[in-house]
C-alpha cells in the first residue's frame, strides 16, 4: 500500500531542516584508508573525490588505535576462535569469554568492583539511567549534556527533572537544596567531556557537593558521569575526567569503546550491587546482542597498551599535537575553547560562515565537522576539530596552512 501522503509530509520536514541549515546532510563514504607513511599520518579516499587524499580531523578515535597492527591482530585472532557474531543476547547464549574478560579489565582499569558492556555508549546511558529512576526520583542534569542523556531522562519519567547552568556548581547546589524533603532519590548526571566544546565538568567540586548533601535524601544522591569523550584521551594515564580533576570515584561511570579505544560498544562501571541490578533490569542490555567477541578482544589489547610505557608515549604525543594545533589556531586569530582535551572547537558563531568554512576545508582535503543549532546553542556555531594520536606534526601543519589560506582569502 503506498504511503504517499506520509511521504510528502516527511519530504517537507527534511526540506525545512535544509532551509534552516540544520539538516545533517549527505554522508561521506570512505572508500579506502591509506596507512601512515613517512611524515604523513593516515589519509582517506572518499567516494566522489577520486584520487583526492583527506586528513581526517573529525574522528573520535583519539588514540589512533583502530589502524594499529597490534589491535587488528588481536581482533583477527579472536574472530577465528569465536566467530564473527555472538549469535544471541547474553542471557540466552551470547556471552563469550572475551566479553567477561573485558568487563573485568574495565573495572580494574577504573578501580571499580564491576563493569558491564553494551552494544553502544548511547544505549549504555539509556540502559543505565532509566532502571535507576523511581516515582520518587528527581534528575538534575547539566544544560549542555549530550542527546543520549536528554533522551534517557525522557525515557525514565522521573518525579521531576531540572537542569543546572553549564558547569555552574553553585546552581547545581541550589537545585539539590530545592528538592530536600521532596524526593527520596536524586540523580545528578553530567558529561565528563562536553563533546561539542571539549570543556570538562568540574567533577571534584560536583562530587564534593553531592557528598555534602547526600544524607538529606533517603535513597542518596547518585552521581552519574558519561565520560565517553574523556576515557582514554584525557588525564595523565587516560583514565578520563575523574583522573584529570582528581575527584575520586563517582558513583556510576559510563564510557565508550568506540572513541579513544577505537573499536565499538559502550560500558558502565560501578559497585557490584549496582551492576548486578542493571544486568537484571536494563532492557538495552537484556534484549540486545553484545559487541562481538573479536571487538572485546581488541579493546582488551588497547587497555594493555594504554597501561604500559607505550600508552604513556601515545598520550604524550596526543597532548603535544593538541597544543601545537591550538597554538597555531590562536596565532591565526581564530577563536577557540582552550582545553587539554583533543577536541578543539573553532567558534565561528554564524551558520552560513560555518558551512562556508567546512566547504573550504573539504575542497582542500580536510575533514572537520560543522556544528549548528540545535546541536549547539544559537551563536555558538562551531567547526569541531579532533586531534588524534596518529596525526603527525606534518598533518597539523598541513591543516593550519589550509586555515591560513582561508583567512587570507576571506
Amino acid at each position: 500500500m503506498p504511503i504517499n501522503k506520509l511521504g510528502n509530509i516527511l519530504n517537507c520536514s527534511v526540506s525545512d531542516l535544509r532551509k534552516k541549515g540544520t539538516a545533517k546532510g549527505k554522508e561521506f563514504i570512505i572508500e579506502k584508508v591509506i596507512k601512515p607513511q613517512g611524515e604523513k599520518g593516515p589519509r582517506y579516499l572518499l567516494k566522489g573525490f577520486e584520487g583526492k587524499e583527506f586528513i581526517k580531523m573529525n574522528s573520535n578515535s583519539y588514540l589512533g588505535m583502530s589502524l594499529r597492527e597490534e589491535i587488528v591482530e588481536a581482533e583477527e585472532k579472536a574472530v577465528r576462535e569465536f566467530g564473527v557474531g555472538p549469535g544471541a543476547v547474553r542471557f540466552i547464549s551470547g556471552s563469550l569469554k572475551p566479553h567477561r574478560d573485558l568487563e573485568k579489565k574495565l573495572s580494574a582499569f577504573h578501580g571499580r568492583e564491576e563493569a558491564m558492556i553494551f552494544s553502544a555508549a548511547y544505549v549504555t546511558v539509556m540502559g543505565t539511567i532509566a532502571p535507576l529512576v523511581t516515582p520518587d526520583t528527581v534528575i538534575i542534569s547539566d544544560e549542555l549534556n549530550h542527546n543520549c542523556i536528554i533522551n534517557a531522562v525522557r525515557l525514565s519519567r522521573p518525579k521531576d527533572k531540572t537542569i543546572f547552568k553549564h558547569l555552574d556548581v553553585s546552581d547545581l547546589e541550589e537545585k539539590i537544596k530545592s528538592y530536600m524533603g521532596k524526593a527520596k532519590r536524586i540523580i545528578v548526571v553530567t558529561d565528563g567531556i562536553f563533546s561539542m566544546r571539549g570543556d570538562y565538568a568540574p567533577l571534584d567540586k560536583i562530587n564534593e557537593i553531592v557528598k555534602k548533601h547526600d544524607d538529606k535524601f533517603e535513597e542518596n544522591i547518585v552521581l552519574v558521569v558519561d565520560d565517553s569523550h574523556g576515557v582514554g584521551a584525557f588525564g595523565k594515564t587516560g583514565r578520563g575526567t575523574e583522573e584529570y580533576t582528581n575527584c575520586g570515584k563517582v558513583d556510576i561511570l559510563i564510557g565508550t569503546l568506540g572513541k579513544a579505544f577505537g573499536v565499538n560498544g559502550g560500558y558502565v562501571t560501578s559497585s557490584a550491587n549496582i551492576i548486578t541490578f542493571l544486568r537484571e533490569t536494563a532492557p538495552m542490555y537484556i534484549y540486545s546482542n553484545p559487541i562481538t567477541a573479536s571487538e572485546a578482544a581488541a579493546v582488551i589489547r588497547v587497555l594493555e597498551m594504554l597501561e604500559g610505557k607505550q600508552g604513556d608515549s601515545i598520550l604524550d604525543h596526543l597532548r603535544s599535537m593538541t597544543k601545537k594545533f591550538e597554538k597555531g589556531l590562536l596565532d591565526l586569530g581564530f577563536e577557540i575553547i582552550v582545553s587539554d582535551h583533543p577536541i578543539v572547537p573553532v567558534l565561528v558563531r554564524n551558520t552560513e560562515k560555518t558551512a562556508e568554512l567546512v566547504k573550504f576545508l573539504i575542497e582542500n582535503g580536510v575533514l572537520a565537522t560543522g556544528l549548528n543549532y540545535p546541536v549547539v546553542p544559537k551563536g555558538d556555531e562551531t567547526i569541531r576539530f579532533q586531534v588524534n594520536a596518529d596525526h603527525t606534526a606534518f598533518d597539523i601543519d598541513s591543516v593550519l596552512e589550509v586555515l591560513k589560506k582561508y583567512k587570507e582569502t576571506n
